[in-house]
C-alpha cells in the first residue's frame, strides 16, 4: 500500500512539472484575457520581405520593446497566402498572445481563425488592410486606401492640365481589398468609371515590379496612345517606368503611385513618376502596439476604423491638390533612406 502511494505521488509531481514546462514555452502562460498582465503581442504580415511590411514589423517591435511587451512576428510566404496566415494566427494563440496584429492578405480568408482567437480572449487588430466585415476584428489601424487612390486620381487629372485622360491601370492582386479600394478611389479622383473608354488597358501585377513591366509592355503592344498611368504601388510604378522608358514615353505620361517608401520618394524626385501618395506604417504599428499594452493592463479594447493618414508627395504641385515636396517626403518616408 505504501509503495503504491509513493508511486501515485511521484506521478502527480511529474504531471505538475510537465504542465509547468508547457506553460513556460507559451510566453509564461496561456491566459489570453486582458487586464492586469504583460502584453504579449503577435504580428502577422502578408509577407516578411516586402519593404513596407519590414518597416511595419520593425516599428511594432520597437514600440513593444519601449513599452515592456513581448513580441513575436510571423508572415505568409507570399501576398495572398491565406493558409500561411491562418497557421500564423494558430501558432500565436498557442504561444499565449494577448493581442494579434494582422495585415490580412485577404479580407475574408482568415476570418475563421480570427474568430477563434477573439473567442479565446485575444484582442485582434487589423493593420493596413481592413477585414470584411470590419467587425470581424476589434479595430483597424490603416490608411484609408480609397482616399489614397482618390488623391492619386485627383493629382493625375489636375496634372493633365485639361487634356482628356487616356490611361492604363496597373493593379495589384485581383480581388484584394487594398487593390479594390485604391482602384476605385483613383477612378473617383479622376472622375471616371471602370466602363469609361478613357481606360486603354488594365493589368493585374500582384504588386510585383517585373510583372508590372511585362504587363505594361504587353499593353503597349496594343496601343501607345496614352497620357497617364495609375499604379497601385511603387514597385509596380518602377516596372511601369521601365516599360514606358523602352518605348520613349517618359515625359509624355503622367504617372502616379501609392506607398511613400523612401525609394518611391526618390523615384518621384528623379522623375520616374510625377507623384506618390505616402502612407504611414510606423504610425499603424505604434498605435496597434499601444492598444495591445493598454488591453493587457486594463482590458480596454479599441474599436472601429482609425485612419492613419496619407499625403501626396510631388515636386510638381498642381492647383486644388494639397501636397508635400520630396524633401518633406524623405524626412517622413519609411524604409532605407
Amino acid at each position: 500500500m505504501r509503495q503504491r502511494s509513493l508511486v501515485a505521488l511521484a506521478l502527480a509531481l511529474l504531471a505538475v512539472t510537465t504542465t509547468g514546462c508547457t506553460v513556460e514555452r507559451h510566453w509564461g502562460g496561456g491566459a489570453h484575457a486582458g487586464g492586469g498582465g504583460k502584453a504579449k503581442v503577435g504580428l502577422v504580415t502578408k509577407t516578411d520581405t516586402n519593404p513596407y511590411f519590414v518597416e511595419l514589423r520593425a516599428a511594432a517591435k520597437a514600440a513593444a520593446d519601449a513599452n515592456g511587451a513581448d513580441f513575436s512576428a510571423l508572415a505568409g510566404q507570399f501576398d495572398g497566402d491565406n493558409d500561411g496566415q491562418v497557421r500564423a494566427i494558430e501558432n500565436l494563440m498557442q504561444q499565449g498572445a494577448t493581442t494579434i496584429l494582422i495585415t490580412p492578405s485577404s479580407s475574408t480568408g482568415v476570418l475563421d481563425a480570427i474568430d477563434r482567437a477573439r473567442k479565446s480572449g485575444v484582442l485582434v487588430i487589423a493593420l493596413d488592410t481592413a477585414t470584411e466585415p470590419a467587425t470581424a476584428v476589434d479595430a483597424t489601424y490603416a490608411t484609408d486606401n480609397f482616399e489614397a487612390g482618390r488623391r492619386q486620381g485627383a493629382y493625375v487629372k489636375a496634372a493633365l492640365g485639361g487634356q482628356a485622360p487616356k490611361f492604363f491601370m496597373v493593379d495589384g492582386t485581383a480581388g484584394s481589398t487594398v487593390d479594390t479600394q485604391r482602384h476605385g478611389g483613383f477612378l473617383k479622383g479622376i472622375g471616371l468609371t471602370d466602363a469609361s473608354p478613357e481606360i486603354k488597358g488594365k493589368v493585374a501585377a500582384n504588386g510585383d515590379q517585373s510583372l508590372a513591366q511585362q504587363g505594361v509592355e504587353n499593353l503597349l503592344q496594343r496601343t501607345a496612345d496614352i497620357n497617364s498611368v495609375y499604379t497601385m504601388n511603387e514597385p509596380m510604378g518602377r516596372g511601369t517606368y521601365a516599360a514606358l522608358q523602352a518605348r520613349g514615353l517618359v515625359g509624355k505620361v503622367v504617372m502616379g503611385s501609392i506607398d511613400g517608401g523612401c525609394e518611391g520618394v526618390h523615384n518621384v524626385k528623379d522623375g520616374q513618376y510625377a507623384a506618390t501618395v505616402m502612407q504611414f506604417p510606423k504610425k499603424m504599428a505604434e498605435q496597434g502596439v499601444l492598444a495591445a499594452v493598454e488591453y493587457a493592463k486594463t482590458g480596454k479594447k479599441p474599436s472601429g476604423f482609425i485612419d492613419t493618414g496619407s499625403a501626396v508627395i510631388t515636386d510638381k504641385p498642381v492647383p486644388g491638390v494639397e501636397s508635400k515636396d520630396t524633401a518633406w517626403g524623405l524626412e517622413n518616408c519609411w524604409g532605407t533612406k
